[in-house]
């Protein structure tokens, strides 16, 4: 494991590292996850293998730092991993983030584009106001107060279960709310308009029984390769691992042609 600080007060942003050749790939947790958990297992797939992989866990998240004194805007989350790619000396790194940690690539390379080579976004929040059932919307709805101290988390871990509370009841309540309001908020420009705007290569991932992407076309226009995931809901590398470690490396959708192998130069734009 290895930290280092990313507040003025000296809290600390945590990261495991698998050692490997060519341009580092970032593995981003989406909100109340950790990266280890959900993306370890597709940095081993044979269709990965030997690349330099960090599994970074957000402040508020997994064995992060958790400081009570900290916004955890998309803003400040996004400073907070650049900290991280500064640290390790992972310029130039292709970030495959899920869900919120999604937004947060997104945010990052908007920010401080000489860090980041590549996206490989799985279901990022792209926009403000998500629908009520999704999770950010659902603790977004209680105040900060009734969510840490009034029950708001507690029964937080017992509607989403399973799995995703696995990981949830190790956060921070006070940074899982701050995290979950600022998402709904989003970002000026949106996240999606940030994506669109971006000049490296960038993919983005749905799952099949996700239902369509919003704005697909507009997001192909801007040159994002959309593409789907069979099989997999929102939690695709669980669902459907081989195909979203496929997706990931970059190869072709029917498993034919000349697909670009992301150990090979994902930099083609797949």
């Amino acid at each position: 494991m290895r930290e280092t600080e990313f507040t003025a007060g000296g809290a600390r942003i945590r990261w495991t590292e698998a050692r490997g050749e060519g341009a580092p790939v970032v593995y981003v947790h989406g909100l109340g996850a950790a990266s280890a958990v959900y993306h370890a297992h597709i940095a081993a797939h044979p269709a990965l293998g030997g690349r330099r992989s960090l599994f970074v866990d957000l402040p508020g998240h997994g064995t992060s730092d958790r400081p009570a004194d900290f916004g955890y805007t998309l803003e400040e989350h996004a400073d907070a991993l650049g900290a991280v790619l500064d640290a390790a000396g992972a310029g130039g790194a292709e970030l495959v983030a899920h869900s919120m940690g999604g937004a947060v690539a997104v945010v990052l390379a908007h920010r401080r584009p000489g860090l980041v080579s590549r996206l490989v976004l799985a279901e990022a929040n792209l926009d403000p106001d998500p629908p009520v059932t999704a999770g950010s919307s659902g603790i977004a709805r209680y105040t900060e107060e009734t969510f840490v101290r009034g029950g708001g988390f507690e029964e937080t871990l017992d509607r989403v279960g399973g799995a995703w509370a696995a990981t949830m009841r190790l956060a921070d309540p006070t940074g899982l709310h701050r995290s979950a309001t600022w998402l709904v908020r989003g970002t000026r420009p949106t996240m999606r308009r940030m994506l669109m705007g971006l000049r490296i290569p960038r993919t983005y991932l749905q799952g099949a029984l996700s239902g369509e992407l919003a704005g697909r076309e507009g997001l192909e226009a801007a040159g994002v390769v959309v593409r789907t995931v069979p099989g997999a809901g929102h939690v695709m590398m669980f669902d459907n691992p081989d195909a979203f470690a496929a997706a990931v490396a970059g190869a072709p959708e029917d498993g034919g042609g000349e697909g670009v192998r992301i150990a090979d130069g994902a930099r083609a734009g797949r």
